[in-house]
């Protein structure tokens, strides 16, 4: 199972947010740190805002910050919340497949993605926090190169 890199995102800007709890962040410092741009991330932060994870605030200085404690933040939760799970096209309301009626991949595959959530939602964003300052340093690489 692969999650798309919206979701991924929206991991990466809540662990960034857990790590600088008492800051107020602007959205193009975190994609500089990752490496990314800014309009990606833009649609990650509305849904992590729509979702009731993070505030953002505008003008001069505004920016978003985590508004949940880490150890209430189950991965498994936002990646259901972020990730479409239609896996593959049978599993869509609208999707249609030829051998759907004696399919047996689709059963099979719907066990591994169950399995999948199963073990994300086993952890919250605190225990992708218990490293800080090693985190922390590898930001602060980015802000000395700041051409990646």
């Amino acid at each position: 199972m692969r999650i798309t890199q919206y979701t991924d995102y929206g991991l990466r800007v809540l662990i960034y947010l857990g790590l600088h709890r008492d800051e107020v962040t602007p959205m193009p410092a975190i994609a500089n740190h990752y490496g990314i741009s800014s309009n990606h991330l833009m649609k990650v932060t509305q849904q992590l805002t729509k979702l009731g994870y993070v505030e953002s605030t505008r003008g001069r200085t505004g920016g978003l910050r985590l508004i949940r404690d880490p150890e209430e933040i189950n991965i498994g939760k936002v990646v259901r919340e972020m990730e479409p799970m239609d896996i593959v096209e049978c599993f869509a309301a609208d999707g249609h497949c030829v051998i759907e009626p004696q399919c047996q991949l689709k059963g099979i595959l719907a066990r591994a993605l169950r399995a999948f959530i199963r073990e994300l939602e086993q952890h919250t964003l605190a225990e992708l926090l218990k490293n800080p300052y090693e985190l922390n340093l590898l930001f602060a690489k980015t802000d000395a190169n700041p051409s990646r």
